[in-house]
């Protein structure tokens, strides 16, 4: 197992000539993807790994300087790929994941044939010609929130970004996996995130994009899809589901999951 292989616990399961990559979001690891995943391994090799700073890696191996921007995690997109030889993926990435893999695209488009983004957003911040979702007061609440007393942020953030109450299994799974993040570790990632913008990216990524997104999402706004769909450089297709919250693989895969198995399958259409 390589350097990247370890520090990342990445798994391969499952066969096929096909290569899928499965890329979690802020607060979740690998785990968020457990409904899809019985769905691909008949069909197909799948790849999974855990973003540096998730509760499941080593704090010791996060870079504070290496992960101040998104590029740092492409970074590490390229080399997991590169250790595991894969010359190409299909690459399903959730939140800032999806980011991340167009990122990466953009440096290593031959490695990527398609990219499938769920509840993806360039920028979270509005400008006055964008909206974004958030205000700059907004993210200063949040981060003092997180900085004060994390446990009880988690438990206010995890039921408003799955979009249910506490007692639902997504948002328990959700607290669990966002409490086990170490709290200075987290809000690094919340700041690097937050105030991430790849919006000047988009129109050089050649790889096609399918863009996936809640009707209802806390984080992202919906027409942010479509903001994605007119930069995006390459082809591209938007769907919104009839979901609600950040995490709908995990809150809502009866309806998820088919829509992803779809877009793993099909191209977009010339």
């Amino acid at each position: 197992m390589g350097i990247a292989e370890e520090a990342h616990n990445v798994r391969v399961v499952g066969s096929g000539e096909r290569t899928i990559v499965l890329a979690h979001g802020f607060g979740t690891d690998q785990s968020v993807w457990k409904h899809l995943v019985p769905h691909l391994v008949e069909e197909y090799r799948v790849v999974l790994y855990d973003n540096m700073g998730a509760g499941t890696t080593n704090p010791d191996y996060f870079d504070f300087d290496r992960y101040s921007t998104l590029d740092g995690y492409a970074y590490d997109v390229i080399a997991i790929l590169e250790e595991l030889r894969i010359q190409s993926c299909v690459f399903v990435g959730h939140s800032v994941s999806a980011m991340i893999g167009v990122i990466a695209s953009v440096t290593r488009p031959e490695l990527f044939s398609k990219i499938i983004t769920v509840s993806a957003s360039p920028r979270y911040l509005n400008d006055p010609d964008y909206y974004g979702g958030f205000e700059e007061e907004d993210i200063v609440q949040l981060f003092d929130a997180m900085g004060s007393n994390y446990k009880s942020w988690c438990a206010g953030w995890a039921p408003l970004a799955v979009g249910g109450d506490m007692e639902s299994l997504a948002v328990q799974e959700f607290s669990r996996t966002l409490f086990n993040m170490r709290p200075d570790i987290a809000l690094s990632v919340a700041q690097t995130i937050f105030y991430s913008d790849v919006r000047p990216l988009l129109g050089h990524v050649t790889v096609p994009c399918h863009v996936i997104q809640s009707v209802k999402d806390l984080a992202v706004p919906v027409v942010v899809s479509e903001y994605l769909h007119q930069n995006l450089g390459g082809d591209s297709i938007v769907e919104v589901m009839s979901t609600d919250g950040h995490l709908p693989q995990l809150s809502s895969p009866d309806v998820v999951v088919p829509v992803l198995l779809r877009h793993i399958r099909f191209n977009i259409a010339a």
